[in-house]
């Protein structure tokens, strides 16, 4: 433990002593100078930690927390692994009267580069609502990335470690009102504040980094690129270019996702055209039980339009269609004895649960749509945009009439809040999110036709969630973006592509690829 003895007031302007200097002679210095100079920078930004956790920082419950705490570093295969804590404001806007949560960082680099300067790279994971990956060792993406990068994976507040926000820990707010006032400072806005919070505090003398932005990750690096673009180098966005429209996006995104929906129903049956009699007997059989449908193991319900929601992970992922269809091979249990009733196997109702992740990750369903709103209120958009088009997605009517049953996309609807059993307390609570109207401002027109921030773009031409005539009239209005646009990978290309995706959008940026 690294021990200070004089007393902050007079280590804290030592360390805010200006080191810029040394930078601009960096390239003048030798390979061991230059490590030298490195590991002294860290020491320094430890130095400022132990101070910070000397000053007295109090939460709302009076109780004092450090405002950075690092771990020691330890290993999985090929990668070294440092965990990092930050106590930040729950509202920005509001600092010094707001409570704190912990957000969690997890810091990356190949093994045996701990201690060489190498320039940081924040990655921003999809949802909204879900943890950064959990590295088991060296591979994809991120080992691609940790050959000239600190990789700094930030779970986004409310999910994995940062003050998680589950089923459980939010039933502690007992008012629907002072939860929906809670859940407002959770979407992309207080998120990039969260990443500048450890930028300045993490990376040696505050410098830039480079972000990493994965479907919803993209919208928030698109928020970044609006109001704190002084944080970026550049911009990697993949999967993920966000409308960027006054009011509530919402509508204009479920109606132009809903064409490609239908045409990854279509695709999907002409794979494997044997799942639509089964699909039809599974609605068949739900509509025509007791309660509309069949208990889950968690003690919610399957309906027919709840197995709709199916398409979610199996029409827009790589190997979705399979693994659906895999799951309807088991859907029904055996005739063990003549005359036993027929009843869909626990092997397919526990598997339609591990797919739909609302026990372990319901944010997801309650700001689903909160993140298209600006200045104007959701009122269950996906819901009402999709009576629109129910003559084709009444999965009763289809099941009658013999046609095949068409899957739903990434939609919440407000009768989850009914069926699914981890959502029920929380119905009242994201009611009033979606009536809510003075949602602040996600995005800067101006900033963005003006932006200076290098930036490359997947674009995966059939994406199902992120519609590619809406990101290019998005991409028109961001100065300087470079799109690689491509039918090779679909939404999950950055998991799946292992680091071709990264290698290509970095060099799109350095030279190395096409510019356009």
């Amino acid at each position: 433990m690294l021990k200070i003895h004089a007393p902050p007031n007079l280590i804290k302007p030592l360390l805010s002593f200006d080191l810029s200097f040394l930078s601009s002679i960096s390239a003048t210095l030798s390979p061991l100078q230059s490590a030298r100079l490195h590991r002294f920078r860290l020491r320094r930004t430890s130095i400022r930690a132990v101070v910070a956790m000397s000053i007295p920082k109090f939460d709302s419950t009076g109780q004092s927390m450090p405002e950075h705490v690092a771990g020691n570093w330890y290993s999985v295969p090929g990668l070294r692994l440092r965990d990092h804590r930050f106590m930040v404001p729950l509202d920005y806007k509001n600092r010094e009267a707001s409570s704190k949560i912990s957000i969690f960082a997890r810091e990356i680099v190949a093994v045996g580069k701990e201690e060489q300067p190498m320039p940081y790279l924040s990655y921003l994971q999809g949802g909204p609502g879900f943890e950064c990956p959990r590295p088991t060792e060296a591979s994809g993406w991120i080992l691609k990335a940790c050959e000239e990068f600190r990789v700094v994976l930030m779970d986004q507040r409310g999910t994995g470690l940062s003050t998680p926000l589950t089923p459980s820990s939010m039933q502690q707010i007992k008012s629907a009102q002072k939860l929906a006032d809670y859940l407002t400072h959770f979407r992309a806005d207080s998120i990039v504040n969260d990443a500048e919070f450890i930028r300045v505090r993490l990376v040696p003398e505050a410098r830039p980094w480079t972000v990493l932005g994965q479907s919803y990750g993209g919208f928030c690096g698109v928020t970044y690129l609006s109001f704190a673009p002084q944080g970026l180098k550049q911009v990697l966005l993949t999967g993920g270019i966000p409308p960027i429209g006054d009011g509530c996006t919402a509508d204009s995104v479920y109606r132009a996702c809903f064409e490609q929906i239908i045409h990854q129903n279509e695709k999907y049956y002409k794979r494997f055209p044997q799942d639509i009699e089964i699909v039809q007997d599974i609605v068949t059989f739900l509509a025509e039980s007791e309660a509309g449908g069949v208990p889950l193991p968690s003690g919610g319900i399957l309906t027919p339009r709840g197995l709709q929601f199916l398409g979610l992970s199996g029409l827009g992922s790589s190997a979705g269609f399979e693994r659906l269809h895999y799951m309807f091979e088991r859907a029904w249990d055996p005739i063990l004895v003549p005359g036993a009733p027929k009843q869909i196997s626990s092997y397919f109702l526990n598997t339609y649960e591990n797919w739909v992740s609302f026990d372990t990750n319901p944010l997801y369903a309650i700001l689903h749509e909160s993140i298209y709103c600006q200045g104007a209120s959701s009122r269950w958009s996906a819901h009402r945009v999709r009576a629109d088009h129910e003559s084709k997605f009444d999965a009763i009517k289809a099941a009658k009439e013999g046609r095949p049953v068409l899957f739903t996309g990434e939609m919440i609807f407000p009768w989850m809040f009914d069926e699914v059993k981890a959502l029920r307390p929380f119905k009242e609570a994201t009611q009033l999110l979606a009536e809510k109207e003075d949602w602040p401002p996600l995005y800067d027109g101006t900033a963005l036709k003006n932006n200076k921030v290098p930036v490359a773009a997947a674009v995966y031409y059939e994406d199902m969630y992120v519609n590619f005539k809406l990101v290019k009239e998005t991409a028109s209005q961001i100065a300087g973006i470079r799109l690689w646009i491509t039918n090779e990978y679909m939404h999950s290309g950055l998991r799946d592509g292992g680091g071709q995706v990264f290698d290509h959008l970095m060099g799109m940026l350095n030279g190395k690829k096409p510019l356009f």
